[in-house]
């Protein structure tokens, strides 16, 4: 019976690490693409999505620590200072995160307000991602 204890110690302070460890989920969690065309399953890279997962916000070729949430007062919105590297660059910013009525994302950076639609939860794989793969030549 002693014998087990050390045991159960052990699991349950690896049970505790594990949760605590884990990113708290952001009120914006997902993928979010810029255009119609947008790749739902590429994220990080030119055609691809931004997405928000925790505290992480990855962008074409960039990801930013999401930190000091500031609610924004009645607007289901939420300010966030940013911290972000891209290959060789760091710069902070804030950037204003709110909910779109229809489920997307809105997104106002340094002077910009973007608008993203919501990515489907299980996208499918090599789907019109270009404006050629549907007769769009200009």
């Amino acid at each position: 019976m002693l014998s087990q204890i050390p045991c159960r110690l052990a699991l349950a302070a690896a049970v505790t690490l594990a949760v605590a460890s884990a990113a708290p989920a952001s009120p914006f969690d997902g993928r979010y693409k810029p255009a119609p065309t947008s790749d739902c399953t590429v994220t990080g890279a030119e055609g691809g999505v931004i997405e928000i997962e925790g505290n992480t916000f990855t962008g074409v070729e960039a990801v930013c620590d999401m930190t000091r949430a500031t609610n924004v007062r009645d607007m289901n919105a939420v300010l966030y200072d940013m911290a972000c590297k891209s290959a060789d660059t760091e710069w902070t910013r804030r950037a204003m995160l709110m909910q779109a009525s229809d489920g997307g994302l809105i997104l106002v950076w340094d002077g910009f307000a973007f608008k993203y639609d919501i990515c489907p939860k299980d996208p499918a794989a090599n789907t019109v991602t270009t404006p050629q793969d549907v007769g769009i030549t200009d």
